[in-house]
């Protein structure tokens, strides 16, 4: 399933985070509801599961991380019946300095990271600093993911400024599934600090 633009709102609540991916009309207006997810905060595992609506009734793919608290283990994309249509991780040793992932999809390896090093260092530097480090500051970062073996785009995630996490979704390359694509950004937003 292949949509090349999307948008993802997220809803803050007290025990969950809660995220809505939107269609992008021709005019870049948000339309109808693709799939709304899930994620439960503090949990030992991670699990994201993406549904038809807010009713939550039927759940139509997840991610799910492969071990618990091993945070460079990855993730794995499932479709609604459980079969996997692709991984992520982090690459912690290249986060370092500029946070990066690999996505994985049928056909398709991706390495990305964030577009601009400057926001990913004061980033960084800014949760160190005494007193200022407490005062959250959304700091608006986008991430590019290019094909590893042609360095085409393949994905760009750009985080509006807005009072709740909001992104802008475009999908270059007709290979990448929606719903992989999708669970990328919501754990762009989820797991990003992690």
């Amino acid at each position: 399933m292949y949509v090349p633009a999307f948008s993802m709102k997220q809803r803050i609540t007290l025990m969950v985070n809660r995220y809505e991916l939107l269609t992008t009309n021709p005019d870049g207006t948000d339309g109808p509801l693709l799939a709304f997810a899930q994620q439960k905060r503090m949990a030992f595992k991670e699990e994201v599961t993406f549904y038809a609506d807010e009713s939550k009734a039927q759940a139509v793919f997840s991610f799910k991380a492969r071990k618990r608290l091993d945070l460079g283990s990855g993730y794995d994309v499932f479709d609604a019946n459980g079969q996997s249509i692709g991984w992520f991780k982090k690459e912690f040793g290249k986060s370092l300095l500029r946070s990066s992932w690999q996505l994985t999809a049928p056909g398709l390896e991706t390495d990305g990271s964030e577009r601009n090093q400057t926001v990913a260092i004061v980033r960084r530097i800014w949760q160190f600093i005494p007193v200022v480090g407490e005062i959250p500051l959304p700091f608006i970062f986008h991430f590019d993911f290019k094909d590893r073996a042609s360095g085409q785009p393949v994905l760009s995630v750009e985080r509006k400024v807005s009072v709740r996490d909001r992104y802008r979704v475009s999908v270059q390359d007709s290979r990448l599934d929606f719903r992989v694509a999708a669970a990328m950004t919501v754990a762009l937003d989820a797991l990003q600090s992690r």
